[in-house]
């Protein structure tokens, strides 16, 4: 079962589903190139009421990372197109802090210690127990939800969550407050696109005359204010808005 991004399974059916303590149905990313295992488990963790999109490649699983908000990543390490825990890597990198087990026949003690120093949550040598990867995932869908931060560093800059100022250094950043909404609504989502839409709503009021072209000024003008901090504004067309360090 080889599925591109657009094509990634949605839902299942007549399951049994398995809830998070916030009620949802938990959706997991599974990265795997071989398809008669990814087949095998798309359809075992269906069963078990899992949510469960199938990314057959590094590139297409990067895709699917940064747009959809995954509750657990599963993560083969031998890929066609280079090393999983290189997106393990960049998931981190960009703040992420998404449940990620590694899956892999890579399992001598080595590999496992450097899974897990990579960012990895748990680390599962092939072959294994189907039985044993669902109650690694029930112990996860069991954790309470992440409590959101004080403040939050990215690059070279700090948001204050609480009071709603951000640093870069020990620099006040002076910020408009359309642009202060704007940083705040991608810092709170950093490594994650951002749709067009969600920002509008987060910083214009229903009344508000919006002309076409007003919330691409306000990101421009955020941009420059926070390259110092090297960090940018990623656009990408049709989709949304991505804030990254700088490659």
């Amino acid at each position: 079962m080889r599925l591109a991004l657009s094509t990634l399974p949605q839902s299942s059916r007549n399951v049994r589903a398995v809830n998070l303590p916030s009620g949802g149905v938990m959706r997991i990313l599974l990265v795997e190139d071989e398809p008669s295992l990814g087949e095998m488990l798309t359809t075992g963790l269906s069963r078990q009421g899992f949510v469960v999109d199938l990314a057959p490649t590094l590139g297409i699983a990067k895709e699917a990372a940064l747009g959809v908000d995954y509750d657990a990543i599963i993560l083969d390490r031998t890929l066609p197109d280079g090393d999983g825990l290189t997106l393990l890597a960049e998931i981190r990198k960009r703040g992420m802090h998404c449940p990620v087990i590694v899956l892999s026949a890579l399992g001598n003690s080595r590999q496992k210690i450097e899974g897990l120093d990579k960012g990895a949550d748990d680390y599962l040598a092939k072959p294994f127990s189907l039985d044993e990867l669902l109650a690694r995932l029930r112990a996860i869908a069991r954790r309470p939800a992440a409590v959101e931060p004080d403040r939050i560093a990215l690059g070279g800059l700090v948001f204050d969550v609480g009071h709603r100022t951000a640093l870069i250094g020990e620099t006040p950043l002076d910020l408009p407050r359309r642009e202060l909404l704007v940083l705040e609504t991608l810092i709170l989502r950093a490594g994650r696109v951002v749709p067009r839409d969600v920002l509008e709503q987060a910083v214009f009021g229903y009344d508000d005359d919006i002309a076409s072209n007003t919330l691409d000024s306000h990101i421009s003008r955020l941009r420059r204010k926070i390259e110092s901090a090297g960090l940018e504004i990623h656009a990408l067309r049709g989709i949304g808005y991505l804030l990254r360090p700088t490659e």
